[in-house]
């Protein structure tokens, strides 16, 4: 069964172009559908109907979570669940498509309806004190400087980040080349500030990381080698911890900022659309929810009968 879930994501990775958390998400959640069914006595996919996967579903539904006592009455998640079964519902869509199996048992389940999260991102006056350039800045502080500002400044992902290249940047047209979820390619411009901390981090920072076994990276740890994606998290939170701001900042935040101050300045949702790389503008239209927020606390605090 293993076999078949490799094919399938090989063609994520080699014909869809997947990213690797959408891959590593994937093998996750039918790693657990393998294991389940050789405990019960299913050892290949040909055998999987309908009622199996119901049953693995209701088993992930009920059972305690790992890492939790017990008595525990916390269990998985409905967002949990949702992913196991896109999982279940892209890997048959792959073997009915490449006629690998007989049957396709999984269109038959459905998705369950998915709260909408609003985005949390930080206040302007929380991005000033974090983009505020350290006195005396080492390699390293040039490096993390340039990442901050280019996150902020043109919205991109944590893994484009780690995975820009120098020759997509085109710093004197004021512009990066970004090759999104899907290797799909976007043109993001990037503001004066970000250009002058790129600029600085590549004149004086970067060549003294430069090893030679340095790949083309853009941005580069202190041994010239490019960024695990969890290192480079952990260089962004060590600089929040500096800059005095107390609240749990996550990956997506700065990228958050990014489209709620746009919307809040007046931009138009289709254009911040193509500036995240967002396939669907509902995916964008969360941010509407957050700008709005902010619109009626300043409406209720200054406006004289709200």
């Amino acid at each position: 069964m293993h076999e078949l879930v490799e094919d399938f994501l090989q063609y994520l990775r080699h014909e869809r172009g997947q990213a690797e958390h959408t891959q590593r998400t994937y093998k996750a959640q039918l790693d657990k559908f393998v294991a389940w069914a050789r405990v019960n006595g299913i050892q290949n996919w040909r055998e999987v109907e309908l009622p199996h996967l119901t049953a693995f579903l209701q088993h992930e539904r009920a059972r305690a979570l790992a890492h939790e006592p017990e008595n525990s009455p916390r269990r998985l998640s409905s967002e949990s669940v949702y992913l196991e079964i896109a999982a279940l519902r892209a890997f048959y869509r792959f073997c009915e498509r490449e006629r690998l199996l007989p049957a396709n048992p999984a269109e038959h389940l459905a998705l369950p309806r998915r709260w909408q999260r609003v985005p949390k991102s930080l206040a302007t006056e929380e991005i000033d004190r974090l983009l505020q350039p350290s006195s005396g800045p080492t390699p390293s502080d040039l490096c993390d400087q340039a990442v901050l500002e280019l996150a902020y400044a043109s919205g991109l992902r944590l893994a484009e980040l780690r995975n820009l290249r120098l020759e997509q940047l085109h710093l004197e047209a004021g512009f990066v080349t970004v090759i999104g979820k899907g290797n799909k390619e976007r043109v993001v411009p990037v503001g004066r500030q970000a250009v002058a901390a790129l600029q600085r981090y590549l004149e004086t920072g970067r060549p003294k990381l430069v090893t030679p076994r340095s790949p083309a990276a853009v941005f580069l740890t202190q041994r010239g080698t490019p960024f695990a994606q969890v290192t480079l998290w952990l260089r962004i939170k060590n600089r929040v911890r500096r800059s005095g701001i107390a609240r749990n900042v996550t990956p997506h935040m700065l990228r958050h900022s990014f489209a709620t101050h746009l919307l809040e300045h007046g931009a138009d949702l289709r254009v911040i659309q193509e500036l995240l790389g967002h396939a669907n503008l509902g995916t964008t239209e969360v941010y509407t929810h957050v700008a709005g927020e902010r619109l009626r606390e300043v409406h209720r605090k200054y406006h004289p009968r709200s």
